[in-house]
């Protein structure tokens, strides 16, 4: 079965065209405006395994909040999107992930209701011309359109843009096994019998 999605977003603010794929081998384009945006998203759909193309337009003249909101925002709707009834997934993941210096630890939950931890410090400051804070903003704007429980831990690092990194790939890893078929599993992994919120 086919664990796609594609979703189009317009507003006043953004105009997005995103399309997913859950399964490897992953991979795909990324034109959002934003290098250091395309760049996470690269290594996301890299280090999950995922087939991820992203063409977004935005009011860059104003700054880059609203594309990377607006993309976190479709990303999700894929996610959930692509997942169906979650039938024969194992729902949950988890990866502690080193990266140089950084040691980020994130936790998924596919089951249907929103939750955001961000125990990460990256408030303040650029990663290139990129505004750190963002980085959390992207993850808060998914997790509710995923209908998933999402949570980052930073346990150190300073580097910025190996915190950022550390951030996508263990959201990636996480993910990828949380969606990951369950040799085990029979039906819904849930004794409510749905996860549908």
């Amino acid at each position: 079965m086919s664990r796609t999605a594609t979703i189009e977003r317009s507003t006043r603010e953004t105009q997005i065209r995103l399309s997913l794929d859950l399964d490897p081998p992953g991979g795909g384009s990324f034109a959002t405006g934003i290098g250091f945006l395309d760049h996470m998203l690269e290594l996301f759909a890299k280090h999950g395994g995922f087939g991820l193309k992203v063409e977004a337009t935005g009011d860059l003249h104003v700054d880059q909040h609203h594309t990377t909101e607006d993309i976190g925002i479709c990303l999700g709707q894929a996610f959930r999107q692509a997942l169906g009834d979650k039938a024969g997934i194992y729902r949950y993941g988890s990866i502690t992930l080193p990266m140089d210096e950084t040691l980020v630890t994130a936790a998924v939950d596919f089951g249907g209701r929103s939750a955001f931890h961000f125990g990460v410090e990256l408030s303040d400051g650029k990663i290139g011309e990129f505004d750190a804070e963002l980085i959390e903003h992207f993850w808060q704007s998914f997790a509710p359109n995923a209908e998933c429980n999402l949570h980052f831990i930073q346990h150190h690092g300073k580097n910025r843009h190996h915190i950022a990194e550390a951030v996508f790939k263990a959201a990636a890893r996480a993910m990828a096994h949380a969606v990951s078929p369950d040799p085990r599993a029979q039906g819904v992994p849930s004794t409510k019998g749905t996860l549908s919120g």
